[in-house]
């Protein structure tokens, strides 16, 4: 049983919502993610999705966008983001953690090699937007074959039959864009996220995670009665945005306390 499977049966039996931050690996500082990633764990956070900074992150608003910029200037790539992974593991982080990355830096470094070392640090899967189903083949047969998640996204635009497509070759949950647009942080969810979950829930048993616009703790409860996980993403990288540094810390876990609560 994979980390992300096994984290999932807890929660089910604890009759609880899966609590997922999304941070960008090196922002706000290059190594600040050795330090946010087990304050958020410690203050209830049970997976991360830790964004690999990429020039072009088609899926991303402003917010991640201006995240990926900073930590680019500072130097950070995939091969920074692996022993990102590694480094969180000798400090004894337990919780599933996924790669967030656009396909192009992946290919550039090797496909075959990225998943090889994601599993020697400790990784778990990995998430890629821009990846359609009928190209992920070389990185789902590398995934597979070291024991890693690959994580596939469905929209509320993605037809029936093409779900059942993408739900076929994805592990670990599926994650289900919760509108039409980028990342952002929003004021409410989608009236018809239920409807859109219900269509993706006919085609899997997978887990199902939601993500792009959850930012509060009512906004965390609502997906919990529709789903197994939320992504929280922009509002996260507000908050640490505007921290005092000597600050960054423990108020990024009394942000994930919040939306705990």
């Amino acid at each position: 049983m994979s980390r992300i499977t096994a984290t999932f049966a807890r929660l089910r039996e604890a009759h609880r919502v899966a609590l997922m931050p999304y941070l960008t690996v090196g922002f706000p500082q290059r190594d600040s993610t050795l330090e946010l990633v087990p304050a958020m764990e410690a203050a209830g956070a049970d997976m991360f999705e830790l964004g690999v900074p990429f020039s072009d992150p088609l899926a991303d608003g402003a917010t991640i966008q201006r995240a990926t910029q900073r930590a680019l200037e500072q130097g950070v790539t995939l091969s920074f983001c692996l022993e990102t992974v590694a480094a969180l593991r000798t400090r004894g982080v337990q919780a599933p953690l996924l790669l967030m990355g656009y396909y192009n830096p992946l290919l550039r470094y090797g496909v075959e090699r990225a998943c090889a070392e994601l599993a020697t640090a400790g990784g778990d899967g990995w998430i890629v937007p821009d990846v359609p189903p009928e190209e992920v083949h070389e990185l789902r047969q590398a995934a597979t074959t070291h024991g890693l998640d690959l994580i596939m996204f469905v929209t509320p635009t993605t037809p029936d039959e093409r779900i059942a497509q993408i739900t076929r070759l994805a592990s670990g949950f599926i994650y289900c864009v919760s509108l039409t647009g980028v990342t952002g942080a929003r004021q409410a969810l989608s009236l018809g996220l239920a409807d859109f979950l219900g269509r993706v829930r006919r085609q899997t048993d997978l887990p199902l995670v939601v993500g792009f616009g959850i930012s509060t703790a009512t906004h965390v409860a609502q997906v919990g009665q529709v789903a197994d996980g939320a992504i929280v993403g922009s509002a996260l990288i507000n908050h640490i945005a505007g921290l005092p540094p000597e600050q960054m810390v423990a108020e990024t876990a009394a942000f994930v306390r919040a939306l705990r609560t």
